[in-house]
């Protein structure tokens, strides 16, 4: 059986942008592993019939050269339309280049880009598009980053149940978890800060050994955390399926997800309770939306990972969606770079409720230039 190519009669792809953009943070990043001091976003800008679609991702700065010269010419003369089908393409030509890290970055973002093209050029929100499952959906603040000191954790905490937001994470697992009395102290202020009716969410990195999590989370449990992230790195599924059925908290993972089988054998594994999938890593809204089914399939709600603006639109269109995470860093530079971003006011955000077309975003060049260095 031989493959034909998809019928065009609609509006081609004329050009794709691509531009990179270096924000420092404003408050010193780090986790269970690792520690930074700038986030470096690469946008793709796909133009067909008057019209320009946005898509991002977070990552190195040679995500850029990877569209220009692995992906462009496969998308450029394609039909707007077939958005799967460029999907496909680009993710067959990247096979011997190295399908997975800073190459599903480049598939993500450009495929992003250019669901929200289509949706601009029908003239439609793309939850519209994509077709909803639900009106808002819900979100959770995101950060306790561990460089943070008690008075910064405790005013981004303060923060978030300000604007009515009643579920929190922070990261826990410092310096590979070996502060744990550290971990408890700040787990305790956390709990204090948001008071009992807030669901209090924690995060590993990865950052702990399989008994170790264990440990630290059955000590959590006075303090109610219910969400227990990377507790052991996410490539150990035995590690997160032993985990699992020893506390009581959900255990999650998910987000270093770059194609399906990725998901497929961690949901299918039995390790985790949520599946976590970053639309700007996966392979776009074309393989978030797969791996949601996959995830309903298995009886498994999924959760957005970062970027919380390109989440909104695809998590409202599912019907296993639990949240999408609200991540302070993220949300500071997605509100810095772009007009039209959501309110969370309450704990969730309507996507499309401003009838703009797309997922609403648009540059703000003015802003961005400043970042720009590429």
């Amino acid at each position: 059986m031989t493959e034909t190519a998809p019928h065009h009669d609609g509006p081609v792809v004329e050009r794709l942008d691509v531009s990179a953009y270096r924000i420092p943070t404003d408050l010193p990043g780090g986790d269970a592993t690792l520690t930074w001091d700038a986030t470096t976003l690469v946008l793709v800008e796909a133009t067909a019939a008057g019209r320009t679609g946005l898509g991002f991702t977070y990552g190195s700065p040679a995500t850029a050269p990877v569209i220009e010269h692995e992906l462009t010419d496969l998308v450029v003369r394609h039909d707007v339309f077939d958005v799967p089908a460029a999907n496909d393409r680009m993710s067959r030509a990247l096979r011997n280049a190295g399908r997975p890290g800073i190459a599903a970055g480049a598939v993500s973002a450009v495929d992003t880009a250019l669901w929200d093209l289509k949706a601009r050029l029908l003239g439609l929100p793309l939850v519209r598009l994509l077709g909803a499952a639900r009106d808002e959906v819900a979100v959770y603040g995101s950060g306790g980053l561990t460089p943070y000191d008690d008075r910064q954790l405790e005013e981004q905490l303060r923060g978030w149940t300000e604007q009515g937001i009643d579920r929190v994470k922070m990261k826990v697992a410092e310096s590979w978890g070996r502060r744990e009395a550290h971990d408890l102290h700040r787990t305790a202020l956390a709990r204090r800060v948001v008071g009992d009716g807030a669901e209090l969410y924690v995060d590993a990195n990865g950052g702990y050994t399989r008994k170790q999590a264990v440990r630290m989370a059955a000590a959590m449990t006075d303090f109610g955390v219910t969400w227990l992230e990377e507790p052991v790195s996410s490539d150990d599924l035995a590690g997160l399926r032993e985990v699992r059925g020893a506390v009581s908290a959900d255990v999650a993972a998910g987000e270093y997800g770059y194609d399906l089988p990725y998901f497929a054998r961690m949901a299918a594994s039995g390790a985790v309770d949520c599946l976590q999938a970053d639309v700007t890593r996966c392979g776009g809204i074309t393989v978030w939306l797969r791996a949601a089914a996959l995830a309903e399939g298995l009886g498994l709600h999924i959760s957005g990972h970062c970027a919380p603006h390109l989440h909104a639109h695809v998590a409202a269109a599912v019907p296993n969606t639990r949240h999408l995470e609200w991540f302070h860093d993220h949300v500071r530079i997605e509100d810095m770079l772009f007009h039209g971003t959501l309110d969370p006011q309450g704990g969730a955000v309507t996507p499309g409720a401003s009838g703009e077309p797309g997922h609403g975003l648009t540059l703000n060049r003015t802003a961005a230039d400043l970042h720009r260095i590429a």
